[in-house]
C-alpha cells in the first residue's frame, strides 16, 4: 500500500479538494486556498504522486493517481467533496470523479479537456535534464542555467519553486524528474471512453489558453453531461495564478448553486 499523500489543510466547513497540474505542488493554491478558507470551506491541499512533498513512484498514471485522492480521502473520511483540479490534476479529478461519483458533490476542471493531448513539455524537460545541480549553488543561479533553455520568467519562477536545499552542500527538486520525464504519454492520456459523471461539473478555460476549445464541448458533454463551460478573461493556462479574483468568484458560485 502506497503512503498517504502529504497535504495542506485550510480552515473549517465543507471539504474541498484541490490537485495541483504537472510539475506543480500543493503551494502554488496556497493563496486561493487560504480564499477558499475565509469563504467556509475546509481547504485540502495535497501533493499528488511524484510532486512536492509526497511519495515517489515509478508508476504514474491518471488511475493510480485516482486511488491515491480515493486513500487520501479515505484516511480523512471525506465525502461529498468539492473537487478542484488543473491540468494535469483536471485529469486525476476526472478521473477520480468517474471511478467515485457518490464521494463527489460538484467537480470544476481548470484548463484541460477530457481528451489526449500529445506530449508537449519536452522543452521544459530537456531543460531541467540539462541541469548540473551538485554545481549549482543558489536559486539565481538556477535561473541563469534554466535561461538558457526557457525564455519564460514566469515558467522558470514556477518551476524553480520545486527547488530546496537537500542538504547544506546540495540543492534538489520536489518533483521525481527521472520517472516524470520518461512518462509524458501518460500525462497527455484521455479519459477511458466508458467513463461518466452525471454530477454538476464546471470546466473552467483561460481566454488566451487553447488547452480548452469548443470543438472539445461534445466530448466534455458525453462524459460529463452536466458540464459547463466557462471562461477566465485574460489568462492562460495558469488561470488561477493570472486572474484568481474572477477564478474564486466563478468557482465559489458554482459551489454556492
Amino acid at each position: 500500500m502506497n503512503p498517504l499523500l502529504y497535504s495542506n489543510i485550510l480552515g473549517k466547513g465543507d471539504p474541498l479538494v484541490i490537485l495541483h497540474g504537472f510539475l506543480g505542488m500543493s503551494d502554488n493554491w496556497k493563496t486561493l486556498g487560504s480564499q477558499y478558507a475565509e469563504n467556509g470551506l475546509e481547504v485540502h491541499l495535497p501533493d499528488q504522486r511524484n510532486h512536492g512533498k509526497s511519495f515517489w513512484s515509478p508508476t504514474f498514471n491518471f488511475d493510480v493517481m485516482a486511488e491515491d485522492l480515493k486513500a487520501y480521502l479515505d484516511h480523512y473520511s471525506l465525502k461529498d467533496i468539492l473537487l478542484i483540479g488543473h491540468s494535469m490534476g483536471g485529469k486525476t479529478a476526472m478521473q477520480f470523479a468517474c471511478n467515485y461519483p457518490d464521494l463527489v458533490k460538484k467537480l470544476l476542471v481548470a484548463d484541460i479537456a477530457p481528451k489526449y493531448y500529445p506530449p508537449h513539455h519536452d522543452e521544459i524537460i530537456n531543460a531541467l535534464t540539462t541541469l548540473d545541480l551538485p554545481a549549482i549553488k543558489s536559486r539565481n543561479e538556477a535561473d541563469d542555467a534554466l535561461a538558457h533553455h526557457i525564455s519564460d520568467t514566469g515558467v522558470r519562477q514556477f518551476l524553480l519553486k520545486n527547488l530546496y536545499r537537500e542538504n547544506k552542500d546540495r540543492l534538489a527538486f520536489r518533483f521525481n524528474l527521472e520517472v516524470i520525464s520518461t512518462k509524458l504519454e501518460e500525462i497527455g492520456d484521455a479519459l477511458g471512453t466508458s467513463d461518466n459523471y452525471t454530477g454538476p461539473t464546471l470546466f473552467l478555460k483561460g481566454e488566451r489558453s487553447d488547452y480548452v476549445t469548443p470543438a472539445d464541448l461534445p466530448l466534455i458533454k458525453s462524459h460529463f453531461p452536466a458540464a459547463s463551460i466557462e471562461t477566465i478573461s485574460g489568462a492562460g493556462h495558469w488561470l488561477h495564478a493570472e486572474n484568481p479574483d474572477e477564478f474564486l468568484e466563478k468557482s465559489m458560485r458554482f459551489f454556492r448553486q
